[in-house]
């Protein structure tokens, strides 16, 4: 099967996976689960100052995982897809196994 992806793949989806290993960023996809949130909301539940809520946005919006739109003066971020629920989802069920 891995004959079938270039190392460019295989090394993009490596980079992906690394994107989760980082305990903020799940909690952002956590939190944008529920509900579009601006940086300032997502700043004031994980108690980090905006510009440190900015930068791990950043890196999932670089990362297709995030996308963001306008609403006046503030963005609104949301989960880019449901391929994000899904790849959260099966991990979860993965730890939860006995």
């Amino acid at each position: 099967m891995v004959e079938k992806y270039s190392e460019d793949d295989l090394y993009t989806l490596a980079d992906l996976f690394k994107v989760f290993g980082d305990s903020t960023r799940i909690k952002i996809l956590f939190m944008l689960f529920e509900s579009e949130l601006c940086v300032c909301d997502l700043s004031e539940k994980l108690n980090m100052t905006q510009s440190a809520v900015s930068h791990q946005l950043k890196i999932l919006k670089q990362n297709k995982l995030v996308k963001s739109r306008r609403d006046g003066k503030s963005i609104i971020y949301s989960l880019a897809d449901e391929h994000v629920v899904s790849i959260i989802s099966q991990g979860l069920e993965h730890i939860e196994e006995d």
